[in-house]
Parts: structure tokens; sequence; C-alpha cells
């Protein structure tokens, strides 16, 4: 188990280039909380982006431990998506399948889905997590090219994977989206990420409606400032140093503290819950 120091405020200098590497992070950000598993996902086949690392390894690793098989689909984080993988394979004893893939084409969205379910025959959980983001101070900054890509990865792929996904599953499976804070408050310097966002949060309650004939739940997940790859690999040292410090609870979250949330939604614990979304953002309102 990881030694648990969710209290941690300030982080040394650390850039890194985009996507960011997990294993390089000082301190390695906390993904797996020290409560044990109880079986809610027992035998469940789980789907997972961005599983590799940030809060899509904390979320595949909870799986495991309640009980599931996962696959990740990660861009390009070998060394981050081994680790996780050995984590669910040695520790918990479940499956874990890896796929490399980059979401903003729509043609490789398809093709991990088909990978993962020719292996686990049919998919009862699908986690639309992965996101990019690229700051900037002015509209003006904002290329096309950078707006596309940005709306590519983080609303066009939960499209395109949740299209082919549903092919492969049956009443009582369920979709969870990963969206923000800021798709509720905004943010100044992430205006095309925030947008994403919030048109995550439009996409979770309208497919919530169009799937609840089928009998399949629909819910997402609205972090606040969580300590992942995203960060240092964004933002300047000092934006990434303070990080979190202006939540309510002073500090930035852990990956461990957001997972919870999506073992929850996965399980029959949710069953009755659909369209909604849960805040783990260290206290702020957003009244969403």
């Amino acid at each position: 188990m990881q030694k648990s120091n969710p209290t941690k405020k300030i982080f040394p200098k650390q850039p890194q280039n985009r996507p960011g590497l997990e294993y390089k992070m000082t301190p390695e950000p906390e993904y797996e909380a020290l409560t044990p598993g109880s079986n809610k996902l027992e035998n469940k086949k789980c789907v997972i982006t961005g599983g590799d690392s940030g809060i899509g390894r904390a979320v595949a690793i909870a799986f495991a431990k309640e009980g599931a098989d996962v696959a990740i689909i990660y861009l390009k984080e070998d060394k981050d998506a081994e680790i996780t993988a050995k984590i669910i394979r040695e520790k918990y004893k479940r499956e874990c399948i890896l796929i490399p893939a980059d979401i903003s084409k729509e043609r490789q969205c398809i093709s991990a889905i088909k990978k993962a379910n020719k292996t686990f025959k049919h998919i009862d959980v699908l986690v639309n997590n992965a996101a990019v983001q690229f700051p900037k101070k002015k509209i003006t900054e904002i290329t096309s090219e950078q707006l596309t890509h940005t709306f590519a990865v983080n609303i066009f792929a939960m499209f395109w994977l949740t299209k082919e996904t549903l092919q492969h599953m049956k009443a009582g499976s369920c979709i969870i989206n990963t969206t923000s804070v800021t798709a509720y408050r905004g943010s100044p310097e992430l205006l095309d990420y925030s947008s994403t966002k919030g048109a995550i949060v439009s996409f979770t309650r309208s497919l919530a409606a169009n799937l609840a004939d089928k009998k399949i739940r629909v819910n997402g997940v609205a972090p606040g400032p969580i300590w992942t790859p995203l960060i240092p690999s964004t933002f300047k040292n000092v934006k990434a140093q303070t990080f979190g410090t202006e939540t309510p609870l002073k500090r930035p979250g852990q990956p461990s503290e957001v997972a919870p949330c999506f073992v929850f939604l996965a399980s029959a614990d949710a069953q009755y819950m659909t369209g909604q979304v849960l805040h783990p953002n260290g206290g702020e309102i957003v009244n969403g």
C-alpha cells in the first residue's frame, strides 16, 4: 500500500513534456486508498481511457481491488501503463489489457474497443477519462489546431468510444465520464479545455436520458485540482508548486481520493443514479 500523505501542499520544481509521466513525479501521486476491497465489481469487464496514470490509474486499480478485469487505453506512456498492469495482475490477480491508442482519431477509438471486447466478450463499464489541456492567457493565442485537438481528445472521443462500446453492453452496464470543476466555474487560462468539460456534463445528462430505456446508466465525476502527470506537464513551475492550495481544504487532491467516486457509480450501490455528477473538489461549491 502507498503511504498516505494527503496534507502535502507544495511540490518541488519538476517540468515535464506532455502528456507527463507519473513515475517521474515528486512526490508520486497516491493512486491507492488504504481501505480494502469488498467485491463490489466482481468479474465486471471495464474499459478505462487514460488508465495508465493519474486518476485513470487510481480508478483501474480500485476497480481491480473490487474484483473487476480492466482494459486500459493510453497514448504512449508504456512504463506507467506497465506499472499499473503489474499491480492489477500481481497484487489483485485480475486481468489487465494494455491498448495503446490515439483517441483523437475515430478509427483508433473503434479499434481499441474492439480489442477489449475480443478478450472480454462484453463490456460492463466504460470510463471516459483521458483528456488534454493547453493553458493560454488569451483566446487569440488558441490556434484552430489546438482547439480541434482539445475537442477531439476530450469530447469527440467520448462519442466515438461510447458508440462502439454500446454494441457490447447490456442492461445493467454503465458509462462514467470525467468532467471537471472548470465546467462549472470556468478557468481563464483554460478556455478550450473548460468548454470541453462543460460539453461533457451535457453529454452525460443527455446520454443518460437517451439510454435510460436500455437500463444503461450514465454518470460523471468532476474533480477539482488533483495531483496527476497533467499538472507538471502543463503548468509552469510556480503554478505546479502551489497547485490546489486555493481550495477550501487548502491542498490538491490525490487520485486515490477521486477513485472511490468511480467505484460507487460503477457498482450496484448507484443503481438508482443516472445523469448525475459527483464533485471531489476540495470543498468548492459548484451548484451543479
